[in-house]
């Protein structure tokens, strides 16, 4: 800030979503960490309010032109929002990256390679000779090969890029192919052909095909498995060669002679998805189809052409499936591999790629290889890798507005986070920071803390100040943990001598990616934690291994390649509650996906005022019901075309992002809550614009709708409005949503499986999820959840601890046992801050 400028961003006035037209000022050049119970108001005042005023206000300034092509937020609902820099943002859920994107496209780093092999590489001549690196490529002259004489041209960089002209032809530069699984064409071998054993000849193609694979010497009724070799080979792979049948048709008792062709099974599918067109179609084809790598680049995305450029023995393709740990060790060795001349070429490109790929291992992503598909990253990772690349960028005078980025982050990860945003403030920048971390506030210059409570509860700020000063403050409720004071303790563990008296899982998997042979074994009825550093392999034990092997063998299946042995010990359901967003658009809400909606459209149907007017049950539904907003087609919003501004989504001007017509509002029901009579009561539409708690409060009366909102209270999510769309709900809100229809049940043989269950939760609310989580193991299920946070770890019954690294450096077992015997393993880095948590150092 130049001297005696402004020192803060001046807040006035601020009501987005649930703030309540607070004021506050936001220190500039400073770290500020903004804490709060989930639904607080804490994003709204970060990414509502101040991200949002700061870049607007920067795209302003921009041509029309240019913004017209631009994504833009819209005008906070704010009195006063002064001295507000330009600002970036990195959410806490990522764009959902293509399949074209991988870790080397997303950090940029594929860029450097690319450059690196184009040119210094070794090239083959058109004669099959290796010529040496030449400066020839950078000057765009014709290398001449010294063996034969030949001239050619090297590759530019573009021509290297898998999304560009380097491309596998065979696959388009994807690296993978949809083939035939051919162990799902005939399912069951005990059946005849005759009795549809080739499922495929009678759903993707006509049934009398296996009339014709008889007249092409196979044996149709006798059992599948009885069948000849060469007959199997006819059946799966026989050529399309005409056949003279006779057609018996059972409708009208008729046989008619024909010629037809004979498809195979895989042929059959084949055809099939050459023809398919829409979703449905590719539905129908998808249970006889698996992903494999291309056989032509073998999953590397690039054509033979590409590969063939040499650095130090190897190619551009296995040089991007190392890990960013072994691209370090590697790259600095090239310069003293080449000819003098070219080496300058070298030294400058890996110069450049230097301090990225510093800035990624300092946040814990030396795993990752760069040619792993982005798509298959947390939003952890991808997050991490957004926070390098601003870094990177060496902005200064930015505002910086991070949204909870301690999310999928081991402790032991946690101080690289910190360093890099240290850096951006060194660099001259203001960092907001959302997060419940306790450690990350810790670090904070200042912290604002918003709620009380969530929701309408919610939305003021209740302490603010330094870490002493916000300690200090009665009214904080984040004060108690930043001290150390209080810690989450809400569960009777089981002593290590009964943790596994109701029985164990066994589990033994074969290699798998960078995770090693492993056997492990999960207590039953027990809530278990499987820990480790990021990229050490715990979602591929629990999500790639243990999930597949329990639900094949509760369906009697042959267990996946991924499992050498599996012993349930009863578990006959498994269930996976993970963050994925519910829902793909605006249509889905809270009241439809719990269940609510349906019963509140029929109870309204059976308002005096319903039937005075004929309606029924479907005609309240905002998706396809007679009273919903024809303005909006019942989405509560519209899209506007400014001309050279870019499209603006806004509230329906008619129905005021309620959903629904004016007549909606005139069909009333009474909450019985008084005299007063049925005019007094409440609309449909009213009641979508309740949180949960209020509308348990109004609708006592019907106890269908009671019951399942009492759950959503109890789980925490009673701040949450019926109407609020569920794609915008954050992942922790979404996994507890997923959650309430399971809770209750009897959960004996039930398994669920959490991945990162506290994410984007409050201590607070922590609290309350470990007692759903608790209540699910008193009915009898067992609870497993891949986690880092340190509460959730301290109240489990028994730690898997993966590790000790990442990638190579991980994929075994650390140690196992309760959170103590966790503590004494020396070789547990999760057991060195889960010590220090437990007091026990």
């Amino acid at each position: 800030m130049a001297q005696n400028g402004p020192t803060c961003i001046r807040v006035r006035g601020a009501r987005v979503h649930n703030l309540k037209n607070i004021d506050v000022d936001v220190p500039l050049g400073k770290l500020v960490g903004i804490a709060g119970v989930s639904g607080s108001g804490k994003s709204s005042l970060a990414l509502g309010t101040l991200y949002a005023e700061g870049s607007r206000r920067y795209l302003e300034a921009l041509s029309t032109y240019t913004r017209r092509r631009i994504s833009q937020s819209s005008r906070a609902d704010v009195d006063l929002v002064e001295y507000v820099p330009a600002a970036l943002a990195l959410r806490q859920r990522p764009a959902v990256p293509g399949v074209r994107s991988t870790f080397g496209t997303s950090t940029e780093l594929l860029n450097g390679l690319r450059l690196l092999f184009s040119r210094v590489g070794s090239y083959t001549c058109p004669n099959g000779h290796r010529c040496p690196p030449t400066m020839n490529v950078a000057l765009e002259k014709p290398i001449v090969c010294p063996t034969c004489g030949a001239e050619f041209y090297g590759r530019g960089a573009e021509e290297l890029a898998f999304n560009s002209d380097g491309a596998c032809p065979t696959c388009g530069g994807t690296g993978v192919m949809r083939l035939v699984d051919e162990s799902a064409l005939v399912p069951d071998e005990t059946k005849t052909i005759d009795e549809g054993a080739v499922v495929v000849w009678g759903t993707l193609m006509w049934s009398l095909m296996k009339d014709v694979c008889r007249e092409m010497g196979v044996r149709t009724n006798v059992p599948f498995n009885q069948l000849t070799p060469e007959e199997r080979e006819i059946v799966f792979h026989g050529p399309a060669e005409k056949r003279h049948i006779l057609y018996h048709n059972k409708g009208n008792d008729t046989a008619t002679e024909l010629d037809f062709t004979y498809y195979s099974a895989v042929a059959t599918v084949e055809n099939a998805l050459a023809k398919a067109k829409t979703e449905s179609a590719y539905r129908r084809i998808a249970r006889f189809l698996r992903e494999g790598p291309c056989p032509d680049c073998h999953g590397t995305r690039l054509s033979a052409a590409a590969r063939d450029p040499l650095v130090r023995d190897i190619n551009l393709a296995q040089a991007t499936m190392m890990t960013l740990d072994q691209l370090a060790e590697w790259l600095p060795g090239v310069e003293g591999t080449l000819p003098a001349e070219v080496a300058p070429i070298a030294h400058q490109v890996v110069d450049s790629m230097a301090e990225p790929i510093a800035r990624l291992r300092q946040l814990g992503l030396g795993y990752l290889s760069l040619d792993r598909a982005s798509s298959t990253l947390s939003n952890g990772e991808l997050q991490r890798v957004q926070l390098a690349r601003a870094v990177r960028n060496r902005t200064t005078g930015v505002l910086y507005v991070l949204d909870e980025p301690s999310i999928g982050l081991h402790p032991a990860n946690v101080e690289g986070l910190l360093g890099v945003v240290d850096d951006l403030m060194a660099d001259g920048n203001s960092v907001v920071l959302v997060d419940h971390d306790v450690r990350v506030l810790r670090h904070a210059d200042h912290i604002i803390e918003i709620g009380p409570g969530s929701g309408a509860n919610g939305g003021t700020v209740i302490a603010q100040g330094t870490v002493g000063e916000v300690e200090r403050d009665r009214n904080s409720r984040i004060a108690p943990f930043l001290s150390g004071e209080r810690r989450i303790r809400v569960r009777d563990r089981a002593t290590p001598d009964d943790v596994f008296a109701s029985g164990r899982i066994h589990l033994e998997t074969n290699q798998v990616h960078t995770v090693r042979p492993l056997s492990v074994d999960v207590p039953v009825g027990r809530l278990v934690a499987v820990t480790g550093v990021s990229g050490s392999g715990k979602t591929t034990l629990v999500l790639e291994c243990l999930v597949p092997a329990l639900r094949a063998a509760a369906a009697g299946e042959t267990l996946p390649p991924t499992v050498a042995a599996c012993d349930p010990a009863g578990v006959s359901r498994v269930e996976l509650i993970d963050s994925t967003p519910i829902g793909a658009n605006v249509r889905s809400t809270v009241a439809t996906y719990s269940g609510v909606m349906d019963d509140l459209r029929r109870a309204f149907a059976k308002t005096p005022d319903a039937k005075e007017r004929g309606l029924r049950a479907g005609d309240f539904s905002y998706n396809t019901g007679s009273l919903r907003c024809p303005t909006c087609d019942g989405t509560g919003t519209i899209s506007l075309d400014v001309q050279f501004l870019p499209d603006v989504q806004i509230t329906c001007p008619d129905c005021r992002g309620s959903r629904y017509a004016d007549a909606a509002w005139d069909v009333r029901r009474t909450t019985g809550r008084g005299a007063a009579g049925e005019r007094d009561g409440a609309s449909l539409p009213q009641l979508m614009e309740l949180t949960v708690d209020q509308a348990l409060e109004r609708l006592r009366g019907l106890r269908s709708v009671t019951r399942r909102l009492q759950v959503l209270s109890d789980i925490g999510l009673g701040y949450l409005t019926l109407g609020e769309a569920t794609p915008e709900l954050s992942g922790g809100e979404a996994q507890r949503l997923k959650l309430a229809s399971q809770v209750g049940r009897d959960q004996v043989g039930a398994l669920y499986v959490f991945d990162e269950p506290s994410i984007g939760l409050h201590p607070l609310d922590v609290e309350v999820l470990l007692g759903v989580l608790q209540g699910l193991v008193e009915h009898g299920a067992t609870v497993i959840v891949i986690e880092h946070d340190l509460d959730m770890v301290s109240n489990s019954d028994y730690v898997i601890d993966l590790g000790p690294g990442g990638g190579e450096d991980g994929g075994r077992v650390v140690c196992t046992g309760t959170p103590e015997q966790v503590c004494a393993c020396p070789e547990s880095v999760t057991g060195r801050y889960l010590a220090e948590e437990l007091g026990l150092r």
